[in-house]
Protein backbone atom coordinates (compact mmCIF):
# COMPACT_ATOMS: atom_id res chain seq x y z
CA UNK A 1 0.00 0.00 0.00
CA UNK A 2 3.05 2.11 0.68
CA UNK A 3 4.17 1.27 -2.71
CA UNK A 4 1.17 3.06 -4.22
CA UNK A 5 0.85 6.02 -2.24
CA UNK A 6 4.67 7.08 -3.81
CA UNK A 7 4.40 9.74 -6.63
CA UNK A 8 7.04 9.35 -9.18
CA UNK A 9 7.31 13.02 -9.72
CA UNK A 10 8.80 13.14 -6.30
CA UNK A 11 12.67 13.70 -7.52
CA UNK A 12 13.60 11.84 -4.25
CA UNK A 13 11.38 8.39 -5.55
CA UNK A 14 12.39 8.83 -9.34
CA UNK A 15 15.89 8.95 -8.26
CA UNK A 16 15.56 5.48 -6.62
CA UNK A 17 13.41 4.20 -9.34
CA UNK A 18 16.19 5.23 -11.66
CA UNK A 19 18.82 3.29 -9.40
CA UNK A 20 16.50 -0.04 -8.92
CA UNK A 21 16.50 -0.19 -12.70
CA UNK A 22 19.13 1.01 -14.67
CA UNK A 23 21.30 -1.34 -14.53
CA UNK A 24 18.61 -3.80 -15.87
CA UNK A 25 17.04 -1.79 -18.39
CA UNK A 26 20.77 -0.51 -19.42
CA UNK A 27 21.20 -4.73 -20.05
CA UNK A 28 18.70 -5.26 -21.71
CA UNK A 29 19.20 -2.34 -24.23
CA UNK A 30 22.88 -3.70 -24.57
CA UNK A 31 21.70 -7.00 -25.27
CA UNK A 32 19.37 -5.35 -28.40
CA UNK A 33 21.39 -2.42 -29.68
CA UNK A 34 25.27 -4.41 -29.34
CA UNK A 35 26.09 -0.91 -28.80
CA UNK A 36 26.50 0.49 -25.40
CA UNK A 37 26.72 4.70 -26.33
CA UNK A 38 23.38 3.49 -28.07
CA UNK A 39 22.19 1.54 -25.38
CA UNK A 40 22.78 4.47 -22.62
CA UNK A 41 21.54 6.86 -24.64
CA UNK A 42 18.50 5.22 -25.00
CA UNK A 43 18.13 4.30 -21.26
CA UNK A 44 18.36 8.42 -21.06
CA UNK A 45 15.36 8.88 -23.20
CA UNK A 46 13.61 6.02 -21.55
CA UNK A 47 13.93 7.85 -17.98
CA UNK A 48 13.27 11.44 -19.61
CA UNK A 49 9.83 9.83 -20.93
CA UNK A 50 8.99 8.92 -17.42
CA UNK A 51 10.09 11.70 -16.17
CA UNK A 52 7.62 13.91 -18.58
CA UNK A 53 4.61 11.31 -18.22
CA UNK A 54 5.69 10.90 -14.16
CA UNK A 55 2.09 12.25 -13.38
CA UNK A 56 -0.14 9.32 -15.46
CA UNK A 57 2.99 6.56 -14.53
CA UNK A 58 1.66 4.29 -11.30
CA UNK A 59 4.79 3.19 -9.33
CA UNK A 60 3.34 -0.22 -9.08
CA UNK A 61 3.72 -0.60 -12.69
CA UNK A 62 6.98 1.49 -13.22
CA UNK A 63 9.03 -1.53 -14.55
CA UNK A 64 7.45 -2.41 -17.35
CA UNK A 65 6.16 1.27 -18.24
CA UNK A 66 10.20 1.68 -18.19
CA UNK A 67 11.08 -1.53 -20.47
CA UNK A 68 8.02 -0.54 -22.61
CA UNK A 69 9.48 2.34 -23.35
CA UNK A 70 13.05 1.42 -24.20
CA UNK A 71 11.87 -1.32 -26.57
CA UNK A 72 9.70 0.72 -28.22
CA UNK A 73 12.28 3.53 -28.68
CA UNK A 74 14.69 0.81 -29.89
CA UNK A 75 12.11 -0.06 -32.45
CA UNK A 76 11.95 3.76 -33.75
CA UNK A 77 15.83 3.71 -33.97
CA UNK A 78 15.91 0.31 -36.09
CA UNK A 79 12.96 1.61 -37.92
CA UNK A 80 15.12 5.07 -38.60
CA UNK A 81 18.17 2.95 -39.89
CA UNK A 82 16.68 1.30 -42.21
CA UNK A 83 15.22 4.28 -43.57
CA UNK A 84 18.61 5.84 -43.67
CA UNK A 85 20.06 3.15 -45.12
CA UNK A 86 17.25 2.49 -47.88
CA UNK A 87 17.92 6.67 -48.67
CA UNK A 88 21.59 6.21 -48.93
CA UNK A 89 20.82 2.94 -51.31
CA UNK A 90 18.59 4.88 -53.59
CA UNK A 91 20.88 8.37 -53.83
CA UNK A 92 23.93 5.99 -55.03
CA UNK A 93 21.52 4.06 -57.22
CA UNK A 94 20.03 7.76 -58.57
CA UNK A 95 23.81 9.06 -58.77
CA UNK A 96 24.55 6.71 -61.22
CA UNK A 97 21.21 7.06 -63.69
CA UNK A 98 21.85 10.56 -63.86
CA UNK A 99 24.55 11.14 -67.02
CA UNK A 100 24.31 14.56 -68.67
CA UNK A 101 22.03 13.09 -71.19
CA UNK A 102 19.47 11.68 -68.55
CA UNK A 103 19.72 15.33 -66.92
CA UNK A 104 18.98 16.86 -70.18
CA UNK A 105 16.39 14.68 -71.25
CA UNK A 106 14.51 15.70 -68.08
CA UNK A 107 14.84 19.41 -68.38
CA UNK A 108 13.39 18.70 -71.85
CA UNK A 109 10.63 16.68 -70.14
CA UNK A 110 10.19 19.31 -68.07
CA UNK A 111 9.94 22.16 -70.64
CA UNK A 112 7.66 19.82 -72.44
CA UNK A 113 5.30 19.63 -68.94
CA UNK A 114 5.22 23.70 -68.30
CA UNK A 115 3.95 24.03 -71.90
CA UNK A 116 1.57 21.33 -72.17
CA UNK A 117 0.34 23.18 -68.91
CA UNK A 118 0.42 26.64 -70.16
CA UNK A 119 -1.19 25.43 -74.01
CA UNK A 120 -4.85 24.19 -71.41
CA UNK A 121 -7.65 26.70 -71.36
CA UNK A 122 -7.69 28.95 -68.84
CA UNK A 123 -10.44 27.41 -66.79
CA UNK A 124 -8.52 23.88 -66.92
CA UNK A 125 -5.19 25.40 -66.16
CA UNK A 126 -6.57 26.94 -63.35
CA UNK A 127 -8.45 24.35 -62.01
CA UNK A 128 -5.46 21.65 -62.50
CA UNK A 129 -2.67 24.53 -60.83
CA UNK A 130 -5.15 24.82 -57.76
CA UNK A 131 -5.47 21.12 -57.13
CA UNK A 132 -2.12 19.77 -58.16
CA UNK A 133 0.65 22.71 -57.16
CA UNK A 134 -1.77 24.41 -54.25
CA UNK A 135 -2.86 21.05 -52.88
CA UNK A 136 -6.53 22.09 -52.51
CA UNK A 137 -8.87 20.00 -52.25
CA UNK A 138 -12.39 19.91 -54.93
CA UNK A 139 -14.58 21.32 -53.07
CA UNK A 140 -12.01 24.30 -51.81
CA UNK A 141 -11.46 25.18 -55.21
CA UNK A 142 -14.92 25.23 -56.39
CA UNK A 143 -16.07 27.63 -53.43
CA UNK A 144 -12.96 29.73 -54.25
CA UNK A 145 -14.20 30.01 -58.26
CA UNK A 146 -17.70 30.04 -57.49
CA UNK A 147 -18.65 26.55 -59.19
CA UNK A 148 -19.65 22.86 -58.37
CA UNK A 149 -17.68 20.13 -57.26
CA UNK A 150 -18.63 18.25 -60.56
CA UNK A 151 -17.69 21.04 -62.77
CA UNK A 152 -14.20 21.08 -61.08
CA UNK A 153 -14.53 17.24 -61.34
CA UNK A 154 -15.00 18.16 -65.24
CA UNK A 155 -12.50 20.66 -65.32
CA UNK A 156 -9.96 18.61 -64.41
CA UNK A 157 -10.55 15.32 -65.93
CA UNK A 158 -10.35 17.57 -69.42
CA UNK A 159 -7.37 18.93 -68.37
CA UNK A 160 -5.35 15.80 -67.47
CA UNK A 161 -6.90 14.09 -70.85
CA UNK A 162 -5.37 16.78 -72.55
CA UNK A 163 -1.85 16.77 -70.89
CA UNK A 164 -2.09 13.21 -71.64
CA UNK A 165 -2.72 13.42 -75.28
CA UNK A 166 -0.04 16.40 -75.37
CA UNK A 167 2.53 14.73 -73.45
CA UNK A 168 1.91 11.40 -73.71
CA UNK A 169 1.46 8.54 -70.80
CA UNK A 170 5.53 8.46 -69.70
Amino acid sequence: MLKELKKICNPTVFEDIFKTYAGDLKQFLFFKTQDLDLAEDILQETFVKLWENCEKVSYTKVKGYLFTVANNKFINWTKHKKVVRNYEKSAVSKNDQESPEFILLGKEFLQKIEQAIQDLPETQREVFLLSRMEKKKYAEIGEQLGISVKAVEKRMHLALKTLRNTIGNV
